[in-house]
C-alpha cells in the first residue's frame, strides 16, 4: 500500500452505489472502529461482502472513537486503520467519519444492504442510524459473531498479563448518574483522601448536560454520554448494549449507580451480578422506587435514611450492604429530608465500597445476591 494512501470520500462511495444500482447490483455498507483487526473481523467482513456486489466500510475517526469508547482508544490511528482495512479482499472502499454515529453517511450514501455483527439485534441498533436505514429502504442483515474473537477480549487478555498496568490492585469503578452528581463527588473525595482504595475508571450518564458529567470532567475522568432513549425510566436496547460494552472495555470490578434514574436490564444485570450497587434514599425494604422521601413523610415515619444495596432484576430488592438513619423532623418537605439523607449517602457509599475491598472479597462474584 503506497504511503500516499487516502480513504474514499462520501462522493466516491455514492458514485459507486449509483453505478451498482444502474447495473442491478447492490452495495453493502457496514461501520465500526476496527481498532485491533482480528479473525472475527475478517470473517464477518467476508460474510457481509457476500450479501452484495461491493462493500464499503465506514470507519470511525480517532475523534469519534474517543467519544464512543473513552480517552484510551483508539489503539491505532485512523489512517493506519483505514489502510489496513482497504487491503482486505472483502473491502472495496473505506470512508472515515467524525461523528459518533454513521447516520449522516447512511443518509448520503443510501446503501442497499446494511450489515452488523450478531452482538446486535435490529432493536438494539442505534435509533438514529436505524431510522436512516429504514428511510433509505436499506435491507438490514445481522450476521453471527465468531465465538471468542473480539477486540475487547483481546485487549483485556493483553492487559491481564501486565502487572504494571495503571491502577493495578485498586477496585475499578464505573459510576452511573443522571443528576447533580453529589455521590460521584463524594467518591472522588474519598479516593483523594485515601479513605477509599479505588479508581473511577469511567463515568456514564444518560443526560448530556448533567452536573454529574461536569463533575467527572472537572476531575479529569472519562465522562461518557449514553442516549437512553425516549422513556425517562427505562433504557433502550441500544443503550443497554452500549453501557455493557463500555463496562467490558474498562475492565470494571464494581458498577455504582449514584442517582442513575433508569433501570438496568440485560446484558448488564447478568454479566455483573453481585457487582452492581445502588444508593437509595430510604431504609429499604420500606419505600422502594421513586419519591421515597415524600413517602416517608406521608406515612408519618419518625426516621428515614439511605441504603446501599446490590442491584438485581427486582427494583430496590437486592441484598442490603449498609444503611444510615436520619430523623424525620416536624415540618420536613421531601426536599429538606432528602438533603439530610444525602449527607449520609456521601459517607455511606464510599464506606461500603471500601469495606468491599478491605474484606478481600473477590469482586467477581463473592458478594452474591
Amino acid at each position: 500500500m503506497p504511503d500516499d494512501y487516502n480513504p474514499a470520500t462520501v462522493a466516491d462511495v455514492r458514485r459507486l452505489r449509483d453505478t451498482l444500482e444502474q447495473q442491478g447490483k447492490k452495495l453493502v455498507f457496514t461501520n465500526g472502529c476496527f481498532d485491533l483487526l482480528h479473525a472475527g473481523h475478517v470473517r464477518y467482513l467476508e460474510q457481509a461482502r457476500a450479501l452484495g456486489d461491493a462493500m464499503v466500510v465506514a470507519l470511525n475517526s480517532d475523534q469519534s472513537v474517543r467519544q464512543l469508547k473513552g480517552p484510551d482508544r483508539p489503539l491505532n490511528p485512523e489512517h493506519d486503520r483505514a489502510e489496513v482495512m482497504s487491503a482486505l479482499r472483502a473491502v472495496d472502499a473505506v470512508v472515515v467519519f467524525d461523528d459518533e454515529r454513521a447516520t449522516a453517511l447512511i443518509e448520503a450514501i443510501r446503501p442497499h444492504v446494511y450489515a452488523k455483527g450478531g452482538d446486535y439485534t435490529v432493536e438494539s441498533l442505534n435509533r438514529e442510524e436505524r431510522a436512516a436505514l429504514e428511510s433509505a429502504g436499506t435491507q438490514i442483515c445481522i450476521l453471527p459473531l465468531v465465538p471468542g474473537r473480539s477486540t475487547t477480549k483481546t485487549i483485556n487478555k493483553m492487559q491481564a498479563g501486565d502487572s504494571s498496568a495503571p491502577g493495578s490492585g485498586l477496585l475499578r469503578l464505573a459510576v452511573l448518574g443522571s443528576g447533580a452528581g453529589s455521590n460521584l463527588r463524594a467518591i472522588i473525595a474519598a479516593i483523594q483522601s485515601n479513605t477509599l482504595r479505588a479508581e473511577v475508571a469511567i463515568t456514564l450518564s444518560d443526560q448530556a448536560d448533567s452536573g454529574f458529567r461536569e463533575i467527572a470532567r472537572t476531575a479529569g475522568l472519562p465522562a461518557l454520554f449514553v442516549d437512553g432513549g425516549d422513556n425517562p425510566r427505562r433504557l433502550s436496547d441500544a443503550a443497554q448494549k452500549e453501557i455493557f460494552e463500555h463496562l467490558e472495555r474498562a475492565r470494571i470490578d464494581v458498577v455504582v449507580l449514584a442517582g442513575f434514574m433508569r433501570i438496568l436490564k440485560e446484558p448488564v444485570i447478568s454479566a455483573y451480578a453481585g457487582r452492581i450497587v445502588n444508593v437509595h434514599p430510604s431504609l429499604l425494604p420500606k419505600f422502594k422506587g421513586a419519591n421515597a422521601p415524600q413517602l416517608a413523610i406521608d406515612e408519618g415515619e419518625l426516621e428515614s435514611g439511605c441504603t446501599v444495596h446490590l442491584v438485581t432484576a427486582e427494583i430496590d430488592g437486592g441484598r442490603i450492604l449498609g444503611q444510615a438513619k436520619v430523623p424525620v423532623k416536624l415540618g420536613d418537605t421531601a426536599e429538606t429530608l432528602h438533603a439530610r439523607i444525602k449527607v449520609e449517602e456521601h459517607k455511606l457509599l464510599p464506606h461500603v465500597l471500601n469495606e468491599w475491598r478491605e474484606r478481600g472479597l473477590s469482586v467477581r462474584g463473592a458478594v452474591a445476591s
